[in-house]
């Protein structure tokens, strides 16, 4: 991810959560909100003009190409950089005003984990716990907790310089969910997992979700996503995105597979319907439909014709067909 680099140490809270609760939290019931922040880098406009919220108990998605800007949104709501403008909530705390509290309320992960390598996984979830006020009783047993859900109980004893990447993420994660925060800021949180370990995470994370958690997600691997958000965010040049034209595309492709292609062909060319017949490899043909009823009615049509259809689906997922219609980024 682009965007400027923060020190492990800097996430660290500067104290315990201060201030009451904002007296205007925000819309979506003290989950995250955002009103026209910027933040600039020397001439680098990094985030131009963000502006969304994203509600408890929900998984969020924050989707942009690279340099779009969020991972810098991320440390402003984080409360490691401070915005040029605009205001932001996170638990109903300001991001600005309240920061010890936000701080005090956010696990954040970023997409590189930085550590002290020479302390075992145990070490670095106490100290990150202790940080956060928690007694020491408290602390280890929610280290305890989290290393067995996590599964990282084997390397609870040993120096983090042994872990793999996949292991040292999943230690990210435990170490954001150490002192129980209500808002979760995840950068790439599935870069360098495994197979089974992405679909663990997506678990944790629809159970922190169904927990009351704010969960905010940013991650290239929209398939991922796909499986898991409720909400999404698109960023463009540091602008979030009205993707009330761009979500929602008149036309869409689809994929369409029969037991008998050459009756799947036939049917779609008497019906007018068009499609490709370059790539039916395994019987599959891709056709361009108007939305989930178009697709609903030529399943019928074709069941109906004696066409044996088995599969039909689209070809690519809400967020990548919202994204890719994305087209500022390209010249």
């Amino acid at each position: 991810m682009n965007g400027p680099v923060v020190d492990s140490a800097s996430s660290l809270p500067t104290g315990p959560p201060g201030p009451e609760r904002d007296q205007n939290p925000d819309p979506a019931g003290n989950g995250i909100a955002a009103i026209g922040l910027r933040r600039s880098f020397g001439e680098v406009l990094a985030v131009a003009e963000v502006t969304f919220t994203a509600p408890v108990g929900a998984i969020t998605a924050l989707v942009g190409p690279n340099g779009s800007g969020k991972t810098t949104l991320l440390l402003i709501l984080a409360g490691l950089l401070r915005p040029d403008s605009g205001r932001a909530t996170l638990a109903g705390y300001d991001v600005v005003t309240d920061n010890a509290a936000v701080r005090g309320s956010v696990g954040w992960m970023p997409d590189v984990f930085g550590t002290w390598d020479a302390l075992t996984c145990r070490e670095i979830l106490t100290i990150f716990g202790q940080a956060y006020g928690m007694g020491k009783q408290e602390v280890r047993s929610r280290a305890q907790e989290l290393l067995e859900r996590l599964y990282l109980t084997e390397f609870a004893d040993r120096p983090a310089r042994v872990l793999s990447r996949g292991q040292k993420q999943r230690l990210g994660l435990a170490r954001a969910l150490i002192h129980d925060p209500a808002v979760l800021l995840l950068d790439e949180p599935a870069s360098g997992l495994d197979p089974r370990s992405r679909v663990e995470l997506r678990n944790t994370l629809r159970e922190l979700a169904n927990a009351g958690k704010t969960v905010l997600v940013s991650s290239h691997v929209l398939s991922e996503l796909e499986e898991v958000y409720d909400h999404a965010v698109f960023l463009s040049k540091g602008r979030t995105v009205d993707t009330a034209l761009t979500a929602d595309q008149p036309n869409r492709s689809w994929k369409v597979a029969a037991l008998d292609p050459t009756a799947l062909r036939a049917f779609l060319t008497q019906a007018g319907i068009p499609h490709t017949t370059g790539n039916d490899w395994g019987g599959e043909i891709s056709v361009n439909l108007a939305g989930d009823a178009a697709a609903a009615e030529l399943l019928r049509a074709a069941v109906a014709a004696g066409v044996p259809v088995h599969t039909i689906a689209p070809m690519a997922g809400q967020l990548e067909t919202t994204y890719l219609s994305l087209n500022e980024e390209r010249v």
